[in-house]
Parts: C-alpha cells; sequence; structure tokens
C-alpha cells in the first residue's frame, strides 16, 4: 500500500535551536567583539527576540540564521555605541577607561584577530569559529558573497603579515 499522505515538514522547537546554536554563535561572536559578555548579551538578546516572535521565526528556513543576523547587528551597535562614547570621552579630554590600540610586537592571534577592522573580525569569526559556508556568513552579516569573499582575503593577508612581521 502506497502513502499519499503530503509530508508536513515540522515547525522547530525554540529549545531545541537555542541549545544547538547558542554556544557556537556566542563562540563565534567573541572573537568577533572581543568580549565574551558582550557576545552573550548580543546572542542572548537575539535569541528573546526570536522567542517573542518564535510563531513566525520558527517557520523560516533557517531561524538559528534569522538569530544570528539580529546577534551580528547587535554587536555592530555596540562598537559604535563604544566608538562614540571613546570619542566623546576624548572630546571632553578625559582618559577613556580601555583604549584599542594597535598590536604589540609579537602579540598573540587574539591581540592580531582584535586589531582588524570590524568587517573582517566578524567575517572571520563567522566562517573560522562557527564555521559557517560563505553564503551563511553572507545572510547573517546582510552582504553578498563576494563581500564576504573579499573580508575573508582582506583578514587572512592582514593576519598573515602581522603574523610574519612578530619578532
Amino acid at each position: 500500500m502506497l502513502d499519499t499522505a503530503p509530508v508536513v515538514a515540522t515547525r522547530p522547537d525554540f529549545e531545541a535551536v537555542f541549545r544547538a546554536a547558542f554556544e557556537p554563535m556566542v563562540r563565534a561572536l567573541t572573537v568577533a567583539s572581543g568580549s565574551r559578555a558582550v557576545a552573550e548579551d548580543c546572542v542572548q538578546e537575539a535569541f528573546s527576540r526570536a522567542f517573542t516572535r518564535w510563531r513566525r521565526i520558527g517557520g523560516y528556513e533557517d531561524p538559528a540564521g534569522w538569530v544570528r543576523h539580529v546577534a551580528v547587528n547587535l554587536v555592530r551597535d555596540h562598537h559604535r555605541k563604544e566608538g562614540r562614547k571613546r570619542r566623546a570621552v576624548t572630546r571632553l579630554g578625559a582618559r577613556p577607561e580601555e583604549v584599542v590600540a594597535a598590536p604589540e610586537p609579537g602579540a598573540g592571534l587574539a591581540e592580531l584577530v582584535a586589531a582588524l577592522p570590524e568587517q573582517q573580525r566578524i567575517a572571520a569569526s563567522l566562517f573560522y569559529v562557527e564555521q559557517l559556508s560563505v553564503r551563511e556568513t553572507a545572510d547573517a552579516m546582510d552582504l553578498s558573497e563576494g563581500a564576504v569573499k573579499y573580508h575573508l582575503h582582506a583578514a587572512r593577508t592582514s593576519l598573515r603579515r602581522a603574523w610574519e612581521a612578530r619578532p
């Protein structure tokens, strides 16, 4: 007897998506942001937004991709706010609490990655740490695949030069 019943795709469970995607996203965005606390806050906020809209988000082809995209935007927003804060402190003549400087000679890989421009840092962290494809990285960053490839190439080139220049 042949089963002719239509195949119905099941909506992923929020908790299952959270358990599978939270830690990989945090690892990747820790590299991108330079701070695990910032990464955790951004990923948690993205999942909170997804939870309130889960009836819609759960029906997406890649709900974790939507969460990742929101988390990347939250990391970018965080860095923009921090940049404005540093510039304001500088204009007021005060000393900022934390200054991001060029890597010291002999710096480790983490310091070299932290010195990359934001787009290169985010692309490299999503591609190499979370092991997303170029397409998934492009979706998360809201860029074309060509732009992601450019940022990955530029990041590798910068890191290679900085690594080789170390004493």
